[in-house]
């Protein structure tokens, strides 16, 4: 018997697959598509049902629960704002449920307020909405040289990082003794609410008012204004109208010799017009009340006044010379 690696053919055969419709065939086979839909349907309305139902349970639970309306605002203290300015900040309705508030708006209302540096706000249930602040410390009003300047709710206040914002109506008690600071109009430099201002004067006022609060810290009160005089002074103005100069540098030394002119005029119950702290020796003092020098030929002889006015004077410089 003789072998073969060749494949022996086998035989092949061609199935035909015939598929019969018929009217009958077809109205089964709707029937069935039906059922199916049908089953759907009734599983989707059972699901829709209960979420309907859980949600409308969450509602009267939550939403429409008398025990969640707001009752408190539960606010730190600080110096900006009280209760009825959030209230008035973020427009919040008194009879608002706490579920409901938007907490988000709430929060951004409040930022947007320049005397607020941080904030934080919460829900504490059952009626609670917990809320801290940090509101920015003021160290001085800050107004443009030669405009009206009034001290009031609205005009700009201005903290030691130089961040200037409006006064709140809470704030103005607190602020309302604190001296002014002038700045020139015009130039690259500012003055807006909510912003930075980046102004070489204002820095080199701050150095002096905060020498000033070092040497005594009442003193604050008794400032009216300073501002930059010219490139080597500044002028700090009382409120009894007493106009001191002062150098850019060496503020320990000039407000020491400042506060024992005060004292020593005090003592002599005079006081002092304008004096020129910026001198070590010799500083150029003059009396409030004192007339200018005649412009006669003839001097007058002095009168008992004018000798008492001159020999203050001179025991004021050498008090002055002696430190």
């Amino acid at each position: 018997m003789k072998k073969t690696s060749r494949p022996s053919k086998r035989p092949q055969s061609s199935v035909l697959q015939v598929r019969v419709m018929s009217p009958r065939i077809a109205w089964f086979g709707f029937l069935r598509i039906s059922g199916r839909c049908m089953k759907y349907a009734v599983i989707a309305g059972m699901v829709g049902a209960a979420g309907w139902g859980a949600w409308k349970g969450i509602r009267h639970a939550f939403h429409e629960n008398p025990d969640f309306r707001l009752q408190t605002v539960d606010l730190n203290q600080n110096s900006a704002i009280d209760e009825f300015g959030v209230y008035q900040i973020a427009d919040i309705d008194p009879q608002v449920n706490l579920f409901t508030l938007d907490i988000d708006q709430v929060t951004e209302r409040l930022r947007a307020v320049p005397a607020l540096s941080t904030v934080q706000v919460e829900r504490r249930l059952p009626g609670t909405l917990h809320v801290r602040v940090l509101s920015r410390v003021p160290c001085a009003w800050v107004a443009t040289e030669g405009g009206p300047f009034e001290r009031k709710p609205g005009a700009l206040l201005i903290d030691h990082d130089g961040h200037a914002f409006p006064c709140t109506t809470v704030q103005f008690e607190t602020a309302a003794n604190l001296p002014v600071i002038l700045l020139p109009i015009g130039g690259d430099h500012e003055i807006a609410s909510g912003k930075t201002v980046d102004h070489p004067e204002l820095a080199r006022c701050l150095r002096l008012l905060d020498a000033a609060v070092d040497a005594d810290p009442g003193s604050i009160a008794r400032i009216e204004s300073l501002r930059q005089a010219n490139s080597w002074s500044l002028v700090l103005l009382t409120r009894e109208g007493l106009a001191a100069t002062f150098g850019l540098g060496d503020h320990e030394r000039q407000i020491a010799n400042f506060r024992a002119a005060i004292d020593h005029a005090s003592r002599g119950n005079y006081s002092i017009a304008t004096i020129n702290l910026i001198p070590k020796i010799n500083v150029p003092v003059t009396l409030r009340g004192t007339a200018p020098p005649p412009k006669a030929l003839i001097v007058p002889e002095p009168t008992p006044d004018d000798m008492r006015r001159d020999r203050r004077s001179r025991d004021l410089n050498t008090l002055l010379n002696s430190r």
